[in-house]
């Protein structure tokens, strides 16, 4: 399959343009060959994961993190290299949508769609209880801070990745909650509003299948051996 008829699909569905300015979406690495057979999908090209894409025969890797430095073996690259990042997690139906569809939630309508930021109303509110039971099934090391005792939940905030910067945001916009990964000590602490840290690698992982199914099955397609880099003792 023509690579670059595979990057449209993607493309189309998360446009390069809403990516954040800082971000390094689009392609890492880009070779001569145009033809690809055997893609890798990962969330992040480390050299492992690299080894791992050459030992499959692999012709392409498709990551949801960029390379943020790039292996000198690779400035003559033999697998090209592309990566959707924040324009995914701002895509309908990207990284964002996917963890509330995965938490599988009876009756809920999308509220606001803010940048980084999914705000959905639940008619009927959930317990905390309930709602913790359903993020341990996507996220089994997720942590919460419920600093004012809350009880219910009712209008839950968003955002996969690296997202606490986003609490005052969701509380803002009428959010008693807040769904999102890499939350720091002194923000927990400060938090107004109930917040899930349901892990980087657990909130993001999950929107590779997302990919596969906007590429197609005309080219195969594999999943990199990765797991995150935090194990509980």
């Amino acid at each position: 399959m023509n690579k670059y008829e595979i990057i449209k699909k993607i493309e189309d569905f998360a446009p390069p343009e809403t990516a954040e300015s800082w971000d390094a979406s689009g392609w890492l690495v880009e070779t001569a060959q145009t033809n690809i057979s055997k893609i890798m999908l990962c969330l992040t090209p480390t050299q492992e994961i690299i080894t791992q894409a050459k030992i499959q025969n692999c012709d392409m890797i498709i990551s949801h993190h960029p390379m943020f430095c790039v292996p000198y073996e690779y400035q003559t690259p033999t697998i090209d290299m592309y990566c959707a990042h924040t324009n995914l997690d701002k895509a309908k139906g990207g990284t964002t949508d996917t963890i509330i569809k995965s938490l599988r939630l009876s009756k809920y309508q999308i509220n606001c769609e803010h940048e980084f930021l999914r705000i959905i109303d639940i008619p009927e509110k959930i317990s905390i209880t309930d709602f913790s039971k359903k993020i341990s099934k996507i996220s089994p090391n997720a942590r919460i801070i419920n600093n004012k005792n809350v009880k219910n939940l009712g209008k839950i905030a968003f955002c996969a990745g690296s997202g606490s910067e986003f609490i005052k945001d969701a509380k803002d916009l009428g959010a008693d909650c807040l769904v999102t990964g890499d939350l720091k000590f002194h923000t927990a602490l400060d938090s107004e509003i109930v917040v899930y840290d349901i892990c980087h690698f657990e909130s993001e992982i999950i929107v590779l299948p997302v990919l596969k199914n906007l590429i197609g099955d005309k080219v195969e397609i594999i999943y990199a051996d990765e797991k995150s880099p935090f194990a509980q003792i």
